[in-house]
């Protein structure tokens, strides 16, 4: 277990550049602390304390806003990002490697036991606000776009976007370094080239905004003159 969360914290580095030391990564990353708790609370459902272990892990929901079921999985260099919202259930698998934004989901399509939420091979990123959703598996070096809702498996390297998720064009042939991903693939916000209407008019409108903010600075720079 300490390897793991020592790894954790390492990964913070390689994908967020906003990290400065260690002491800052163990005291103002909810995801971290997020990940302390459900690294221990596992060990505690792994030996049958499973009440004990729900217990810690609705502490762990309460410090961070992150929801992380004891029962599920997690591989190594586990990165969350901000973390708000984000929920991961009780079946979920997850590969080593693998980055995942505020607000997203791994979910469940059905409230039979078993086997209900997804599993995420290695090295993949999952961006904002979107939500994988059922048993269903993504393949290594898979990353899926901000608010995508994906509902069925994706293959390895695959770029998914919109509702419902739909894979593009533009594949991962191989594993990126850490953080990175391919040229169009966006944690946040537009995911350009996606033929998604909304995905259209918000990238018009952040288009407009860049053009406004633009005249301001130079109506600004003729006042001062």
């Amino acid at each position: 277990m300490i390897k793991y969360l020592t790894d954790d914290i390492r990964c913070v580095f390689e994908r967020d550049p906003a990290a400065r030391h260690t002491l800052e990564v163990l005291t103002c990353y909810p995801g971290v602390h997020a990940l302390v708790i459900y690294r221990v609370s596992h060990v505690l459902w792994s030996l049958g304390f499973k009440w004990i272990a729900r217990i810690i892990s609705h502490a762990g929901r309460i410090i961070s806003g992150i929801e992380i079921h004891p029962g599920a999985k997690i591989g190594r260099k586990f990165f969350i990002d901000h973390g708000m919202g984000v929920v991961i259930g009780e079946t979920a698998e997850i590969g080593d490697n693998c980055t995942l934004y505020h607000g997203v989901t791994l979910g469940g399509t059905s409230w039979q036991k078993g086997k209900r939420h997804p599993t995420l091979k290695d090295n993949i990123i999952i961006g904002a606000g979107a939500k994988v959703l059922g048993p269903i598996t993504i393949q290594a070096n898979a990353r899926i776009g901000s608010n995508a809702v994906v509902i069925a498996d994706v293959g390895e390297g695959e770029t998914i976007v919109g509702v419902p998720g739909r894979a593009r064009e533009d594949k991962v042939n191989k594993s990126p370094p850490a953080g990175q991903t391919n040229a169009k693939f966006q944690a946040y916000g537009i995911v350009s080239d996606s033929d998604d209407p909304i995905s259209d008019s918000l990238a018009l409108l952040l288009d407009r905004v860049d053009d406004l903010e633009r005249e301001i600075i130079s109506l600004k720079k003729q006042k001062t003159e």
